[in-house]
């Protein structure tokens, strides 16, 4: 479980978080929306550990990653997978080496190893015979799929995904949305989805976190999400739904 007990942050005379509480439970789906600049990608960046908050705490697993020392986050983040928003593959590298970055940077040196679980990790993304590929010979949609591979690679128990279907045509977008939904089913992980996609939102997540003005303003289902009559919730449903 991940638990959010009062977190607050600034940077400088700028506020961004202002009091978060929320727990995210073994085997959810959550998205979490919200305009930009409200705090999103903030508050994962506290759940990971990158930031340290002026007040509250983040548990995850029984480890407070607010105050926890660098080899005890290290430790945590190795239950934790992430898909950034641009794939953030380097160039330099083939796609095995890197799918098995995460496992090369914890130690892992068995060639025979490593080959085996990144086969395995993109038979998982719908990908084969590419472990040679350089990054630049694949299309937007195959370049997410290995960084989600490289993701998986670990094993996590939980996964993040930062805009996975921002820059993705509409066919594409549903391809990754499909599956995120299967992977989480069969790999039974908690996942959470960082998103300005409602169709993403609709599709895919059993809860949504809507973060307005550094607070939890929404707390619920997609379908309650829908039929909520609140002015800022009609809003902001108004704009993702039908960008100007």
């Amino acid at each position: 479980m991940i638990e959010i007990r009062n977190l607050q942050k600034s940077f400088g005379a700028q506020t961004v978080l202002r009091g978060i509480n929320l727990a995210i439970r073994d085997g959810e789906t959550v998205a979490i929306i919200g305009q930009s600049g409200c705090g999103k990608s903030v508050l994962i960046k506290h759940i990971i550990g990158l930031l340290r908050p002026e007040a509250g705490e983040v548990i995850v697993d029984g480890t407070n990653m607010s105050q926890a020392p660098e080899k005890e986050l290290e430790r945590s983040r190795r239950n934790i997978g992430f898909l950034f928003q641009g794939s953030a593959l380097f160039d330099s590298m083939t796609v095995l080496e890197n799918v098995t970055l995460g496992l090369r940077e914890h130690g892992e040196r068995d060639r025979a190893k490593l080959a085996r679980i990144t086969k395995e990790k993109l038979a998982l993304v719908g990908l084969k015979n590419i472990e040679a590929v350089m990054p630049s010979d694949l299309s937007g949609g195959m370049k997410k799929r290995v960084a989600l591979a490289r993701a998986l690679a670990t094993e996590p128990r939980y996964m993040f995904y930062d805009e996975p279907t921002t820059g993705l045509d509409p066919v594409t977008s549903d391809q990754i949305d499909a599956l995120i939904q299967e992977l989480t089913g069969r790999l039974y992980v908690t996942s959470l989805i960082i998103t300005h996609d409602m169709f993403t939102v609709e599709r895919i997540a059993n809860r949504v976190i809507f973060l307005h003005e550094g607070q939890v303003h929404f707390d619920g289902t997609p379908s309650e999400l829908a039929a909520s009559k609140d002015a800022t919730n009609c809003q902001f449903l108004e704009r993702y739904r039908h960008p100007v």
